[in-house]
């Protein structure tokens, strides 16, 4: 989408940033496992509320990186930005030493920065941002036990208008997700909202990574996927659920392999990635966006 522009390869990572020891972390940093959550995901009114502070803390710090982006800047200083952001609010980055699967290194930055077609969870290095780049960049917060979780794409510079109808179309697609989330309703119909939508402008919808559950736990049982997975994931959709969507939609083949870092995803066919993520609460009249700065 952008002529000339390379594809992101790994760069040099920096050592940890530090957090106060006067800030709570999640319980799984330091381990090698994330414990399985054993409860639901339908919150009480108190639980919400608490909620609904980190969601807030991680979309104000969403909206701080993204100010940011720019040609020329490195995707390690988005992350300082980010990590100082959410510390100077109280809170924890969630992503900051969250245990890899099967002996995977530990994420070791604040926050995930996923550049054109980095699909998801792009560790921030020494890499820098050219103009017309789509940086995802995805944040969340911890604060008094939970978290909040979300995602947006920046270009860098004016870009293409490939790219820019990418960004808004996955942006509109999330949103159209967020909507057929109505009480009642099985999980299933936001993939199948988002899909159907995606495919107008012939992208495909991210399958092997999803939305979830989130709160107390990171991520929770629930899967949300973003394609239309029915009859499967027909959980039905409750007030006090919170969850989240967050599609990610590919220019070309969503087909994917990951790094040997561990965490970063990328597109078999070299095609560039949108991504937006909201957390929401499901209210007896439908669905609330909670990530609003």
């Amino acid at each position: 989408m952008a002529p000339g522009r390379e594809s992101i390869v790994k760069g040099v990572v920096s050592p940890l940033r530090s957090v106060p020891g006067g800030i709570a972390r999640p319980d799984y940093v330091g381990k090698k496992r994330a414990a399985r959550w054993q409860g639901g995901d339908i919150h009480d009114a108190e639980m919400i509320d608490r909620i609904r502070v980190s969601a807030r803390i991680a979309a104000q710090a969403l909206a701080e990186v993204g100010r940011h982006v720019r040609p020329g800047i490195t995707t390690d200083e988005l992350d300082r930005i980010g990590h100082e952001f959410v510390l100077d609010h109280r809170a924890y980055p969630s992503t900051l030493g969250y245990p890899g699967s099967a002996g995977r290194p530990a994420f070791p930055k604040s926050l995930c920065t996923s550049v054109n077609e980095v699909i998801c969870h792009g560790v921030p290095d020494d890499t820098e941002i050219h103009e017309g780049d789509i940086v995802k960049v995805d944040i969340t917060a911890f604060k008094d036990g939970v978290h909040g979780d979300n995602c947006g794409s920046f270009i860098a510079g004016e870009g293409s208008q490939a790219s820019r109808q990418l960004v808004e179309v996955t942006h509109e697609a999330m949103m159209r997700g967020i909507r057929a989330a109505a009480p009642g309703r099985q999980v299933n119909v936001i993939g199948r909202v988002i899909e159907k939508y995606a495919t107008r402008f012939g992208y495909e919808s991210v399958r092997n990574y999803t939305g979830h559950g989130v709160g107390p736990a990171f991520h929770t049982g629930l899967i949300v996927p973003h394609y239309d997975a029915a009859p499967d994931h027909d959980d039905l959709i409750e007030p006090g659920m919170v969850f989240t969507v967050e599609p990610m939609l590919c220019a070309g083949s969503e087909s994917s392999h990951e790094w040997d870092d561990g965490w970063t995803v990328v597109t078999d066919d070299g095609s560039w990635v949108a991504q937006f993520e909201h957390t929401i609460l499901i209210t007896d009249t439908g669905p609330e966006v909670l990530t609003l700065p």
